[in-house]
């Protein structure tokens, strides 16, 4: 769903709105990490993984705290509702 303020994660009819899944890839390469690495982290197989990244699958709530917290942002930031990085990336390696 389109707004002012961006494009949210919504399911309709199927489809996965793909801004969250690009927030959550530029995390990903902005800290140097590997798709290998997160879904290490997140305890998951590399291919589920690979999917949230390219928008196939709806990411789980779960596996957003997850991602939030280890990044070091806010919810509202992954998911596009807000633009600015609060607390910057979390460098944890």
């Amino acid at each position: 769903m389109s707004t002012p303020f961006g494009t949210f994660c919504i399911i309709e009819s199927g489809d996965i709105i793909m801004n969250v899944y690009k927030r959550v890839r530029d995390l990903r390469e902005d800290s140097d990490k590997t798709q290998k690495e997160i879904a290490q982290i997140l305890n998951m197989q590399l291919t589920v993984y690979q999917r949230y990244e390219r928008g196939e699958r709806e990411l789980p709530l779960w596996a957003a705290i997850k991602l939030a917290d280890f990044y070091g942002v806010s919810l509202d930031y992954l998911v596009g509702r807000e633009f600015k990085v609060k607390h910057g990336l979390n460098n944890r390696r």
